[in-house]
Protein backbone atom coordinates (compact mmCIF):
# COMPACT_ATOMS: atom_id res chain seq x y z
CA UNK A 1 0.00 0.00 0.00
CA UNK A 2 1.24 3.15 -1.47
CA UNK A 3 -1.07 5.63 0.19
CA UNK A 4 -1.67 6.86 3.56
CA UNK A 5 -5.65 6.67 5.21
CA UNK A 6 -6.98 8.43 8.17
CA UNK A 7 -9.69 7.52 9.79
CA UNK A 8 -11.55 8.86 13.08
CA UNK A 9 -11.99 7.15 16.51
CA UNK A 10 -14.45 8.66 18.77
CA UNK A 11 -15.49 7.29 22.67
CA UNK A 12 -19.01 9.72 22.18
CA UNK A 13 -18.22 10.00 26.11
CA UNK A 14 -20.73 12.87 27.85
CA UNK A 15 -19.96 15.96 26.93
CA UNK A 16 -22.21 18.08 28.87
CA UNK A 17 -24.73 18.56 26.74
CA UNK A 18 -28.20 17.27 26.77
CA UNK A 19 -28.01 13.93 25.09
CA UNK A 20 -30.09 14.50 21.85
CA UNK A 21 -28.23 17.12 21.16
CA UNK A 22 -24.95 15.53 21.67
CA UNK A 23 -26.30 12.85 19.33
CA UNK A 24 -26.77 15.17 16.66
CA UNK A 25 -23.80 17.22 17.05
CA UNK A 26 -21.96 13.82 16.01
CA UNK A 27 -23.71 13.16 12.94
CA UNK A 28 -22.69 16.69 11.80
CA UNK A 29 -19.52 15.65 12.12
CA UNK A 30 -19.88 12.39 10.66
CA UNK A 31 -21.26 14.35 7.81
CA UNK A 32 -18.22 16.22 7.49
CA UNK A 33 -15.71 13.24 8.48
CA UNK A 34 -17.72 11.53 5.41
CA UNK A 35 -16.83 14.81 3.27
CA UNK A 36 -13.82 15.71 4.16
CA UNK A 37 -12.14 12.17 2.88
CA UNK A 38 -11.56 10.31 6.00
CA UNK A 39 -11.35 5.96 5.15
CA UNK A 40 -12.71 4.80 8.13
CA UNK A 41 -15.30 5.87 11.80
CA UNK A 42 -14.65 4.00 14.97
CA UNK A 43 -16.52 3.73 18.02
CA UNK A 44 -15.93 2.18 21.02
CA UNK A 45 -18.51 -0.02 23.08
CA UNK A 46 -18.79 0.94 26.81
CA UNK A 47 -21.29 0.12 29.55
CA UNK A 48 -22.14 1.61 33.23
CA UNK A 49 -19.63 4.57 32.25
CA UNK A 50 -20.19 7.90 30.81
CA UNK A 51 -17.17 7.13 29.09
CA UNK A 52 -19.64 6.02 26.59
CA UNK A 53 -23.07 7.57 25.99
CA UNK A 54 -23.73 5.80 22.72
CA UNK A 55 -23.26 2.27 24.60
CA UNK A 56 -24.82 0.07 21.74
CA UNK A 57 -22.41 1.01 18.46
CA UNK A 58 -25.00 -0.90 15.91
CA UNK A 59 -28.03 1.39 16.77
CA UNK A 60 -25.69 4.53 16.92
CA UNK A 61 -24.07 3.47 13.47
CA UNK A 62 -27.64 2.88 11.85
CA UNK A 63 -28.60 6.17 12.27
CA UNK A 64 -25.16 7.51 10.69
CA UNK A 65 -25.40 5.10 7.47
CA UNK A 66 -28.28 7.00 6.91
CA UNK A 67 -26.33 10.59 7.93
CA UNK A 68 -22.92 9.58 4.93
CA UNK A 69 -22.05 8.53 1.93
CA UNK A 70 -18.70 7.46 1.54
CA UNK A 71 -16.84 6.61 4.63
CA UNK A 72 -16.33 2.98 6.22
CA UNK A 73 -18.37 2.79 9.77
CA UNK A 74 -16.45 0.45 12.31
CA UNK A 75 -17.19 -0.41 15.68
CA UNK A 76 -13.96 -0.74 17.57
CA UNK A 77 -14.30 -3.10 19.38
CA UNK A 78 -18.07 -5.43 19.55
CA UNK A 79 -17.24 -7.20 22.65
CA UNK A 80 -17.80 -10.21 22.10
CA UNK A 81 -18.12 -11.92 25.66
CA UNK A 82 -21.28 -9.85 26.09
CA UNK A 83 -23.21 -10.15 22.76
CA UNK A 84 -24.98 -13.29 21.54
CA UNK A 85 -23.15 -13.69 18.53
CA UNK A 86 -26.00 -14.59 15.88
CA UNK A 87 -27.66 -11.64 17.20
CA UNK A 88 -24.35 -9.08 15.98
CA UNK A 89 -24.04 -11.28 13.40
CA UNK A 90 -27.61 -10.43 12.34
CA UNK A 91 -26.44 -6.89 13.16
CA UNK A 92 -23.73 -6.49 11.34
CA UNK A 93 -25.19 -8.12 8.72
CA UNK A 94 -28.08 -5.40 8.39
CA UNK A 95 -25.47 -2.89 9.01
CA UNK A 96 -23.23 -4.02 6.27
CA UNK A 97 -26.87 -3.54 3.61
CA UNK A 98 -28.02 0.01 5.33
CA UNK A 99 -24.75 0.81 4.36
CA UNK A 100 -24.57 -0.11 0.56
CA UNK A 101 -21.16 -2.06 2.18
CA UNK A 102 -19.53 0.29 3.68
CA UNK A 103 -19.43 -1.34 7.47
CA UNK A 104 -16.33 -2.80 8.80
CA UNK A 105 -15.97 -4.31 12.14
CA UNK A 106 -13.54 -5.12 15.19
CA UNK A 107 -13.70 -7.90 17.78
CA UNK A 108 -12.11 -7.89 21.68
CA UNK A 109 -12.76 -9.29 25.01
CA UNK A 110 -12.82 -5.90 26.34
CA UNK A 111 -10.31 -3.81 28.16
CA UNK A 112 -12.21 -3.48 31.65
CA UNK A 113 -13.59 -6.33 33.94
CA UNK A 114 -15.50 -4.03 35.87
CA UNK A 115 -18.01 -3.32 32.10
CA UNK A 116 -17.96 -6.55 30.96
CA UNK A 117 -19.19 -8.00 35.04
CA UNK A 118 -21.80 -5.20 35.17
CA UNK A 119 -23.48 -7.84 32.43
CA UNK A 120 -23.22 -10.57 33.77
CA UNK A 121 -19.68 -11.92 32.39
CA UNK A 122 -17.57 -13.27 35.18
CA UNK A 123 -14.18 -11.45 33.59
CA UNK A 124 -12.08 -14.50 34.21
CA UNK A 125 -13.98 -16.53 31.79
CA UNK A 126 -14.07 -13.90 29.40
CA UNK A 127 -11.46 -15.10 27.19
CA UNK A 128 -12.91 -18.23 26.32
CA UNK A 129 -15.52 -16.52 25.76
CA UNK A 130 -14.50 -14.61 23.34
CA UNK A 131 -13.42 -17.38 21.23
CA UNK A 132 -16.10 -18.94 21.14
CA UNK A 133 -17.97 -15.78 20.17
CA UNK A 134 -15.75 -15.85 16.97
CA UNK A 135 -16.05 -19.41 15.92
CA UNK A 136 -20.02 -18.47 16.28
CA UNK A 137 -19.91 -15.31 13.89
CA UNK A 138 -17.52 -17.09 11.46
CA UNK A 139 -19.99 -20.63 11.15
CA UNK A 140 -22.78 -18.08 10.81
CA UNK A 141 -20.65 -15.74 7.78
CA UNK A 142 -19.94 -19.40 6.06
CA UNK A 143 -22.90 -21.57 5.86
CA UNK A 144 -26.41 -21.68 5.47
CA UNK A 145 -27.41 -23.26 8.92
CA UNK A 146 -25.39 -22.50 12.28
CA UNK A 147 -25.25 -25.20 14.76
CA UNK A 148 -23.04 -25.10 18.11
CA UNK A 149 -23.33 -26.60 21.16
CA UNK A 150 -20.57 -24.75 23.59
CA UNK A 151 -20.23 -23.58 27.09
CA UNK A 152 -21.68 -19.96 26.73
CA UNK A 153 -24.23 -20.61 23.60
CA UNK A 154 -26.21 -23.07 22.34
CA UNK A 155 -27.38 -22.70 18.97
CA UNK A 156 -29.88 -25.72 17.04
CA UNK A 157 -30.23 -25.76 13.33
CA UNK A 158 -30.33 -21.87 13.64
CA UNK A 159 -30.85 -21.04 9.52
CA UNK A 160 -29.01 -17.57 8.13
CA UNK A 161 -31.22 -15.40 6.33
CA UNK A 162 -29.69 -12.36 6.72
CA UNK A 163 -26.36 -12.20 5.45
CA UNK A 164 -24.23 -9.05 4.93
CA UNK A 165 -23.22 -7.54 1.36
CA UNK A 166 -19.49 -8.05 1.31
CA UNK A 167 -18.96 -11.71 1.36
CA UNK A 168 -18.30 -13.55 2.95
CA UNK A 169 -18.05 -10.81 5.58
CA UNK A 170 -16.97 -6.95 6.09
CA UNK A 171 -13.37 -6.27 6.87
CA UNK A 172 -12.39 -7.05 10.45
CA UNK A 173 -10.50 -5.12 13.02
CA UNK A 174 -8.28 -5.62 16.11
CA UNK A 175 -6.79 -3.38 18.83
CA UNK A 176 -3.21 -4.46 18.88
CA UNK A 177 -1.63 -4.00 22.58
CA UNK A 178 1.80 -5.74 21.88
CA UNK A 179 3.77 -6.91 19.26
CA UNK A 180 2.50 -10.96 20.00
CA UNK A 181 -1.51 -9.59 19.29
CA UNK A 182 -0.72 -8.64 16.12
CA UNK A 183 0.71 -12.46 14.78
CA UNK A 184 -3.13 -13.38 14.59
CA UNK A 185 -4.46 -9.92 12.53
CA UNK A 186 -1.31 -10.51 10.41
CA UNK A 187 -2.20 -13.98 9.41
CA UNK A 188 -6.01 -13.52 8.60
CA UNK A 189 -6.20 -10.32 7.04
CA UNK A 190 -7.14 -8.12 9.73
CA UNK A 191 -6.58 -4.62 10.12
CA UNK A 192 -4.98 -3.35 13.49
CA UNK A 193 -4.90 -0.34 15.60
CA UNK A 194 -2.40 0.57 18.42
CA UNK A 195 -3.21 3.29 20.90
CA UNK A 196 0.00 3.08 23.09
CA UNK A 197 3.30 4.64 22.86
CA UNK A 198 5.21 5.12 19.18
CA UNK A 199 8.23 2.44 19.95
CA UNK A 200 5.43 -0.38 21.10
CA UNK A 201 3.58 0.78 18.29
CA UNK A 202 6.73 -0.05 15.62
CA UNK A 203 7.68 -3.00 17.11
CA UNK A 204 3.67 -4.29 16.26
CA UNK A 205 4.01 -3.10 12.32
CA UNK A 206 7.34 -4.91 12.19
CA UNK A 207 5.69 -8.17 13.42
CA UNK A 208 2.40 -7.39 11.79
CA UNK A 209 4.81 -7.04 8.54
CA UNK A 210 6.65 -10.26 9.03
CA UNK A 211 4.48 -12.37 9.92
CA UNK A 212 2.09 -11.34 6.82
CA UNK A 213 4.77 -11.87 4.73
CA UNK A 214 4.94 -15.56 6.31
CA UNK A 215 1.03 -15.94 5.54
CA UNK A 216 1.15 -15.47 2.09
CA UNK A 217 -2.44 -15.80 0.50
CA UNK A 218 -4.60 -15.65 3.84
CA UNK A 219 -2.93 -11.80 4.58
CA UNK A 220 -3.98 -8.55 2.92
CA UNK A 221 -1.68 -6.42 1.27
CA UNK A 222 -3.62 -3.89 1.63
CA UNK A 223 -4.26 -4.45 5.39
CA UNK A 224 -4.13 -1.08 7.43
CA UNK A 225 -1.94 -0.73 10.47
CA UNK A 226 -2.91 1.90 12.33
CA UNK A 227 -2.06 4.42 14.78
CA UNK A 228 -4.90 6.45 17.38
CA UNK A 229 -4.22 9.64 18.81
CA UNK A 230 -5.81 12.65 20.36
CA UNK A 231 -5.95 15.51 18.05
CA UNK A 232 -7.13 19.37 18.58
CA UNK A 233 -6.17 21.85 15.34
CA UNK A 234 -6.90 25.66 15.39
CA UNK A 235 -4.85 28.57 13.58
CA UNK A 236 -2.43 28.91 16.28
CA UNK A 237 -0.79 26.98 18.69
CA UNK A 238 -1.86 28.98 21.17
CA UNK A 239 -5.74 28.64 20.78
CA UNK A 240 -5.33 24.61 19.87
CA UNK A 241 -3.78 24.44 23.23
CA UNK A 242 -6.56 26.31 25.15
CA UNK A 243 -8.77 24.47 23.26
CA UNK A 244 -7.91 20.84 24.09
CA UNK A 245 -6.92 21.98 27.90
CA UNK A 246 -10.13 23.45 28.79
CA UNK A 247 -12.20 19.86 27.73
CA UNK A 248 -9.49 17.31 28.82
CA UNK A 249 -10.87 17.40 32.20
CA UNK A 250 -14.27 16.15 31.17
CA UNK A 251 -12.97 13.01 29.29
CA UNK A 252 -10.74 12.44 31.94
CA UNK A 253 -12.96 11.92 34.59
CA UNK A 254 -15.53 10.03 32.17
CA UNK A 255 -12.37 7.94 30.86
CA UNK A 256 -11.25 7.08 34.41
CA UNK A 257 -14.91 6.65 36.52
CA UNK A 258 -15.19 3.17 36.69
CA UNK A 259 -12.02 2.25 37.63
CA UNK A 260 -11.89 4.69 40.51
CA UNK A 261 -15.19 3.39 41.62
CA UNK A 262 -13.53 -0.08 41.96
CA UNK A 263 -10.37 0.86 43.01
CA UNK A 264 -8.45 0.13 40.09
CA UNK A 265 -5.94 1.42 36.98
CA UNK A 266 -6.05 0.22 33.37
CA UNK A 267 -3.35 -2.18 32.87
CA UNK A 268 -2.78 -0.57 28.94
CA UNK A 269 -3.56 2.60 28.55
CA UNK A 270 -2.51 5.56 31.18
CA UNK A 271 -3.66 8.88 30.50
CA UNK A 272 -2.42 12.12 31.88
CA UNK A 273 -4.65 13.93 34.05
CA UNK A 274 -4.61 17.52 31.56
CA UNK A 275 -3.53 18.26 27.57
CA UNK A 276 -0.42 19.16 28.22
CA UNK A 277 0.75 15.88 30.23
CA UNK A 278 -1.13 14.09 27.08
CA UNK A 279 1.23 16.13 24.84
CA UNK A 280 4.39 15.28 26.72
CA UNK A 281 3.18 11.48 26.62
CA UNK A 282 2.84 11.56 22.83
CA UNK A 283 -0.58 10.82 23.21
CA UNK A 284 -1.68 14.03 22.16
CA UNK A 285 -1.38 16.78 20.03
CA UNK A 286 -2.58 20.46 19.96
CA UNK A 287 -1.64 23.12 17.73
CA UNK A 288 -1.73 24.55 14.56
CA UNK A 289 -1.57 22.80 11.17
CA UNK A 290 1.62 22.82 10.60
CA UNK A 291 2.66 22.30 14.13
CA UNK A 292 0.57 19.10 14.25
CA UNK A 293 1.64 17.75 11.03
CA UNK A 294 5.09 17.85 11.83
CA UNK A 295 4.59 15.69 14.91
CA UNK A 296 2.18 13.23 13.55
CA UNK A 297 4.39 12.31 10.70
CA UNK A 298 7.21 11.87 12.88
CA UNK A 299 4.85 9.24 14.97
CA UNK A 300 3.93 7.63 11.73
CA UNK A 301 7.21 7.66 10.76
CA UNK A 302 8.91 6.19 13.50
CA UNK A 303 5.70 3.82 14.18
CA UNK A 304 5.93 2.78 10.42
CA UNK A 305 1.95 2.65 9.89
CA UNK A 306 -0.06 3.49 7.04
CA UNK A 307 -2.95 4.85 8.62
CA UNK A 308 -3.56 7.78 11.14
CA UNK A 309 -7.11 8.06 13.64
CA UNK A 310 -7.22 11.06 15.13
CA UNK A 311 -9.90 11.26 18.59
CA UNK A 312 -11.18 15.35 17.50
CA UNK A 313 -14.05 15.24 20.14
CA UNK A 314 -13.72 14.15 23.73
CA UNK A 315 -14.86 16.28 26.55
CA UNK A 316 -16.56 19.26 26.75
CA UNK A 317 -15.19 20.56 23.70
CA UNK A 318 -17.49 22.94 21.99
CA UNK A 319 -18.87 21.72 19.02
CA UNK A 320 -17.45 24.45 16.50
CA UNK A 321 -14.10 23.98 17.69
CA UNK A 322 -14.20 20.41 16.59
CA UNK A 323 -16.01 21.08 13.45
CA UNK A 324 -12.80 23.69 12.78
CA UNK A 325 -10.33 21.28 14.19
CA UNK A 326 -11.54 18.82 11.53
CA UNK A 327 -11.81 20.68 8.69
CA UNK A 328 -8.36 22.26 9.23
CA UNK A 329 -7.25 18.86 9.32
CA UNK A 330 -8.36 17.84 6.19
CA UNK A 331 -7.02 20.78 4.64
CA UNK A 332 -4.02 21.13 5.76
CA UNK A 333 -2.78 18.24 8.03
CA UNK A 334 -3.48 15.63 5.65
CA UNK A 335 -2.01 16.41 2.68
CA UNK A 336 1.66 16.95 4.50
CA UNK A 337 1.40 13.56 6.46
CA UNK A 338 0.34 12.16 2.76
CA UNK A 339 3.81 13.90 1.14
CA UNK A 340 5.29 12.53 3.23
CA UNK A 341 4.02 9.08 3.93
CA UNK A 342 5.27 8.22 0.67
CA UNK A 343 8.81 8.17 1.77
CA UNK A 344 7.93 4.75 3.74
CA UNK A 345 5.17 3.37 2.33
CA UNK A 346 6.54 3.45 -0.97
CA UNK A 347 9.50 0.56 0.36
Amino acid sequence: MSQMKFGIFDQVDDSGRPLNIQYEERMQLAELYDHSGFHCYHQSEHHATTLSMAPSQSVFLAAMTQRTKKIKLCPLVYLLPVNHPIRLAEEISMLDNLSNGRFEFGIGRGASPHEIEALGMPPDKAGEAYAEAYEILQKYFASETVNHLGKYWQVDNFPVKVKPLQSPHPPMWYAAASADSAVWPAQNGVNIICGGPVDKVRLISDKYKAQAALAGASARPDALMGIWRFVVVAETDQKAFEIAEKAWPKFHESFYQLWRKHGTEPARLKLAPDFKGMMASGYGFAGSPQTVADGLIKQARDGQVNYFVGHFMFGDMPHQDAMNSTRLFASSVMPEMEKAAQTWLSN
